[in-house]
């Protein structure tokens, strides 16, 4: 993404209702109608409908009024005061983001009894957000497809509680981690309206990712290991931050996530200096993912290596399969000892007989058989563990949603993953073969990669409330909404061009 867009310049996207002609005059500037020059002082040479509620172009020759098309609406420009109002509340998402994914009150000692600097970062971000969303757009928020999904999960969430064996453990866990995520993903969804935000979220994850992947290889080289010892297939380390990163397999599933994101970004960047920092963070990335010795993590990442080399293989097929062997050769000759045996066991159920493996493969016939019994509202969310052998959670974001929350809510989470993979893919077809489009086409294939990334990894590890697929979802859904605002095809065609900020009619 090398244009350089305004920083932080707002773009009114979310429109309660349109202006009418006369109001948009009130503004000191004229209408916005095809083929006539904007002008700050209203001319009256072409007809206006004063009384409508869409801003309308020429009659026709009937004498009607047109409707102008949609392309040529979302070029309509909006008033200055405008332009600046979320200012405030992406400067507080990215320092949220910040605490969230960094937990500075860990890495520095004078900030050690600060533990709950995210809840408290979250409310500012939460009430600077509303004041500015209602001032501005008149509603709460968008309600673009992922949204209307999300909140789907949400009601899903609280319907599951009544029958749940502990209520009280529900709405913990619920509020304590859904709540959050989701309110977050408004958020995000509603907030980042240039390209120049959307890139400091993915610099700031990335650069994350890598101190991240750079330590983990350091523990290993050292021997500093959570479970197991050097050499053998239980040698596990954990992540230098806490939280989200400190079990190995989360580690592993968060950057698998990031390495296609890295790469989309490296061979979007022009200039060799770019081009070597991307793509070397994802090397040293793939690095870490190999010491954490995640099966699900290896899994994930080669479900995301796969997909980039089917869609980056549109453009040179010649020089994606020769990368892919390259990329191959290395793998095999850099792996650690013990690591094939450890991923060897993916195939070769017998030759695993530890028992964190048993307790893996029980758990998980267990949360199908919870999910079949209770299909309507699953047993409560965060009450898997009162039906499990030995109060253990499930390891799949998919049973632990259909278990919890009932096989309705899982079809609706699995909806949630799926429809912005559709939206990259039509950035991706709209990108094709077109230079000045380069950018966007890259970074469509990664977030690709990405999504598929998480949601084979995901299939081994009860992460479906935690927030991971939530930004890359938002990150997906930004994306889109920048690419249709900087190249606005002629007509959003139902069910192929979704404009996911238009008024539902």
């Amino acid at each position: 993404m090398p244009l350089r867009p305004d920083a932080l310049d707002y773009d009114d996207l979310f429109p309660t209702k349109r202006k009418t002609a006369r109001e948009e005059e009130s503004f000191g500037r004229t209408p916005f109608v095809p083929g006539r020059k904007h002008e700050d002082v209203a001319d009256d040479s072409q007809p206006v409908n004063s009384t409508a509620t869409e801003v309308v172009g020429p009659t026709d020759s009937s004498g009607t009024d047109r409707p102008l098309p949609n392309s040529q609406l979302l070029a309509e420009t909006k008033d200055p005061l405008w332009r600046h109002s979320h200012t405030l509340s992406f400067t507080a998402l990215f320092i949220f983001s910040i605490v969230l994914y960094v937990r500075p009150y860990e890495l520095i000692p004078a900030l050690s009894s600060f533990t709950s600097m995210a809840f408290y970062t979250g409310l500012v971000l939460l009430g600077v957000y509303l004041i500015t969303q209602l001032s501005t757009e008149g509603n709460l928020t968008a309600r673009p497809r992922e949204i209307n999904l999300v909140l789907l999960i949400g009601v899903a969430a609280l319907l599951s509680m009544p029958l749940a064996d502990s209520p009280g453990e529900a709405w913990t866990k619920f509020s304590d981690m859904l709540l959050k995520t989701m309110l977050i993903f408004i958020v995000l969804v509603n907030v980042v309206r240039t390209e120049m935000r959307l890139r400091l979220l993915l610099l700031l994850v990335l650069a994350v990712s890598i101190y991240l992947s750079v330590n983990a290889i350091d523990d290993y080289r050292a021997g500093l290991f959570q479970l197991g010892e050097a050499g053998t297939i239980d040698a596990r380390i954990a992540g230098r931050i806490k939280g989200l990163f400190e079990n190995s397999n989360d580690l592993a599933l968060h950057l698998v996530t990031m390495i296609p994101i890295a790469i989309a970004l490296g061979l979007a960047g022009r200039g060799p200096i770019r081009k070597l920092l991307y793509l070397g963070g994802a090397a040293i990335m793939v690095a870490a993912v190999v010491v954490t010795f995640s099966r699900g993590g290896f899994l994930g990442l080669v479900a995301a290596a796969f997909v980039l080399a089917r869609r980056l293989a549109r453009k040179s097929k010649a020089t994606t399969t020769a990368a892919m062997v390259f990329a191959l050769l290395l793998f095999m000759i850099f792996a650690p000892g013990g690591y094939g045996g450890r991923i060897s066991t993916i195939f070769n159920s017998a030759a695993d007989l530890t028992e964190s493996s048993t307790q893996r493969t029980e758990v998980l016939k267990r949360s199908i058989w919870v999910a079949l019994r209770y299909p309507l509202f699953g047993v409560g969310i965060g009450n898997f563990r009162y039906k499990s052998p030995r109060n253990l959670e499930t390891h799949n974001a998919y049973t632990q949603v259909a278990a919890e929350m009932g096989i309705a809510a899982m079809v609706v989470y699995i909806m949630f993953l799926v429809h912005p993979i559709r939206r990259l893919r039509l950035i991706e077809n709209e990108s094709y073969s077109k230079p000045e489009r380069r950018r966007f086409y890259y970074l469509s294939i990664g977030l690709q990669g990405s999504m598929v990334g998480y949601m084979v990894s995901s299939f081994f590890g009860a992460v479906a409330y935690q927030w991971y697929v939530y930004y890359l979802v938002g990150y997906a859904v930004c994306l889109h909404r920048l690419f249709i605002m900087k190249f606005p095809p002629e007509d959003y065609k139902p069910g192929y061009w979704e404009h996911p900020f238009a008024e539902k009619k």
